[in-house]
């Protein structure tokens, strides 16, 4: 599927990207969002990014955030129920 953004002509300037560079950092950058609000699963944003997940990960690891969401409520709950 293709969708068409309409953005200022600087914004490639300003960023220093191609526009199929900064098509890709606006997947990844996406994917990362989604991914730490705990909207799609890892498996899901490495599609979206167009990455495997071992090179996800490394991304989120350059982003300094975090590689695996816990829901503490849902440990502690666990935690109880063992």
């Amino acid at each position: 599927m293709q969708i068409t953004l309409d953005l200022p002509p600087e914004t490639f300037s300003i960023l220093r990207l191609a526009p199929h560079e900064f098509s890709q950092a606006l997947c990844l950058a996406a994917a990362l969002h989604w991914y730490s609000k705990g909207l799609i699963s890892q498996e899901k944003a490495a599609s979206l990014a167009g990455l495997d997940r071992t090179d996800f990960i490394l991304a989120l690891a350059r982003e300094q955030m975090d590689s695996f969401l816990v829901d503490w409520e849902d440990l502690q709950q666990e935690i109880d129920r063992g």
